[in-house]
């Protein structure tokens, strides 16, 4: 609930996704100023953006989705041209709003900065605001505090900008109707299909058409080379299983940081809301007032009737329902006469009405936990952790480059590491380059390395790569098979296939062409239809979407209706729009919302599209494609 009654509020976010830095990438910039070598992937305005700044958020965004998909992350599908070229369109809107902010000079106060750092989830102990979370989170990205502020500031600036943009953008009525009339409109279609495979037997294949197929693509029948290799994983987690923590130290770390382990007193309780603005004439303040006192002589007299009162009196809209129940928190978080009365009651004890901006409360407290210190006992396997991973990370930073000098100096054999670290050497069986590899060998420059000449050739080790922050990997070649293009007697069939499928497909079009043709002239062809389906642009039946786009681009002044839609996977298929019903929508139907929400989000990023289009034209970028395309 708590829109009614927190007094710090969160920064509204809605479309201001594509300036949003997680909290996980801030840093990025941060160190990283405008490059002088030369070797910038862009330039927005005087801006400038480094290759060393481009492959910096690069790493950091596929960290963050490995961390999202554990073991199974293949960093080659998030590095593709397209991830690239969308990765840089974020930078480049960063960059233009930036410039955009300075030039009319927007600021954000400090009392906006501290609500909005204190609304962040990474900062909060027990839903409140925590100074130690905030300092370890700023600690362990190598941020200082003063320059994490400033990028808040910054990013609360641009966020001024956009946030009128999206406002603005909120389409009219008359408009919004239309648009809900077309995505409701029901269609009741029939459908006849042509399957390609029921033209199949008509279809002859010469010999000389598979073999000259087969000579003319051979490149769509070569097997990629192919390695059989063993690899070696360095990692913290490796190193952790060789590793244990004594129940002293563990004691030591509480008795040393023992404030972490505070848990600050935390409250529940249910509220009534008699809503009046801060500024109403004073005739609906006392009559909210006495509204509020006649509930709680109500309660006075009942008091098992809180619940009921609450569902049916209070405004709140998010805790109504709920009988009033705000559920638990701590201080900090509501308006001060509020928060000031609830930690005042006890528990079970009703409030009388307390006044604030948002009206009459009528409070009661149904829990409280007051403040302690957890025990040793509590905590003490989560401090076990926390020391065994800060030793690992500390054995593994001491590790990492004397290994990877091991596998350098030794290339014909990972066995000396792996006995040094106490590892175990595992094994693949055939990859190809040109497949999805298993992990940890799919990242793109371990994999390079691996169908390198001096891996190939020599059988020499890999040099060992971080394939993931804490993770080194080094892989050797045991075995190798070069390209080779299949026996043509391996295809043929393959090959058969595929041309009698091209052949009876083009069939199936030039009949359901002619029917189609016909059907419109309005002569009586013997099709057999299916059975009736009432279709809408939100209710598809299963059709493929330019199928259904097709069903409801087709005039239908007419009934029926004909349209022609060719499958490659199928055949082909004669929609018949039968009957056409208009659209009454109900607003009050979830349904309904969910649309308008939906069509007020794509109106809103249209606008915000053509409104960022103006700001290229201020500030010109310009991309340089080769830089891009370096690594």
């Amino acid at each position: 609930m708590l829109d009614s009654v927190r007094n710090n509020k969160k920064i509204v976010q809605g479309f201001l996704v594509l300036i949003t830095i997680p909290f996980a990438l801030w840093g990025v910039e941060s160190y990283i100023q405008n490059s002088v070598s030369g070797d910038e992937v862009a330039t927005v305005g005087e801006v400038k953006i480094s290759q060393q700044e481009f492959s910096a958020a690069l790493n950091q965004q596929q960290e963050r989705l490995r961390g999202q998909s554990g073991g199974n992350f293949d960093s080659a599908l998030f590095d593709t041209p397209q991830v690239r070229r969308q990765l840089l369109e974020s930078l480049i809107t960063k960059k233009l709003l930036a410039q955009q902010a300075r030039k009319v000079q927007l600021t954000v106060g400090d009392e906006d900065l501290v609500n909005a750092i204190a609304s962040i989830p990474e900062f909060q102990e027990n839903n409140q605001f925590s100074k130690r979370s905030y300092e370890s989170a700023l600690s362990s990205r190598g941020l200082n505090k003063e320059l994490f502020e400033a990028r808040m500031r910054h990013d609360l600036a641009v966020q001024q900008l956009v946030l009128p943009i999206a406002a603005a953008s909120i389409p009219g009525v008359t408009p919004t109707g239309r648009w809900l009339s077309i995505k409701l409109e029901q269609r009741e279609v029939v459908e006849a299909q042509m399957p390609y495979v029921a033209y199949s037997n008509q279809v002859k294949l010469s010999p000389d058409v598979v073999h000259k197929y087969y000579a003319e693509h051979a490149q769509e029948f070569e097997l990629p080379e192919q390695v059989r290799a063993e690899f070696l994983v360095l990692s913290t987690n490796a190193l952790l299983t060789q590793l244990s923590v004594s129940e002293e130290e563990a004691r030591a770390r509480y008795t040393a940081d023992i404030s972490r382990y505070k848990e600050t007193e935390l409250r529940r309780e249910s509220h009534i809301l008699i809503a009046v603005a801060k500024n109403a004439p004073a005739a609906e303040v006392t009559s909210a007032k006495a509204k509020a006192e006649g509930l709680l002589t109500t309660l006075s007299k009942n008091p098992g009737s809180f619940t009921a009162l609450a569902k049916e009196y209070s405004k709140d809209t998010q805790s109504a329902d709920k009988g009033g129940d705000l559920g638990w928190f701590g201080r900090g978080l509501m308006t001060k006469p509020f928060e000031d009365t609830v930690f005042e009651l006890k528990e079970g004890v009703t409030s009388r009405a307390i006044r604030t901006d948002f009206g009459f409360h009528i409070i009661r407290v149904t829990g409280v936990k007051p403040e302690r210190v957890k025990s040793f006992d509590e905590v003490k396997l989560t401090i076990a952790d926390e020391l065994k991973r800060e030793l690992g990370a500390k054995r593994y930073a001491e590790a990492a480059e004397p290994f990877g000098n091991l596998v350098y100096e030794q290339p014909e054999s990972l066995t000396p590491a792996a006995e040094k670290w106490k590892l175990s050497v595992q094994q693949t069986g055939w990859l190809s380059k040109s497949d999805k590899l298993p992990f940890p060998l799919n990242n793109k420059k371990l994999a390079d390395a691996l169908f390198g000449a001096d891996a190939i050739k020599k059988k020499h080790n890999t040099e060992a790569v971080e394939v993931s922050p804490g993770t080194l990997v080094a892989a050797r070649v045991l075995e190798y098979k070069p390209a080779a293009l299949q026996d043509f007697a391996a295809v043929k069939e393959k090959i058969e296939n595929e041309l009698i499928r091209e052949a009876a497909l083009k069939l199936a079009i030039r009949d359901g062409e002619d029917q189609l043709s016909r059907l419109m002239k309005g002569d009586t062809v013997g099709m057999k239809w299916s059975a009736s389906k009432t279709l809408s642009q939100n209710a598809t039946g299963n059709l493929p979407p330019q199928a259904l786009q097709a069903i409801f681009k087709t005039r239908a002044d007419k009934l029926p209706a004909y349209v022609g839609f060719v499958s490659p996977d199928t055949g082909y298929v004669i929609y018949g729009i039968n009957a056409v019903k208009a659209a009454s929508p109900n607003t009050e139907d979830p349904e309904v919302r969910k649309l308008l929400a939906h069509y007020d989000r794509s109106v809103t990023e249209e606008e915000l599209n053509a409104w960022m289009t103006t700001l290229r034209e201020k500030f010109p970028v310009e991309i340089k494609k080769l830089t891009l395309e370096k690594r």
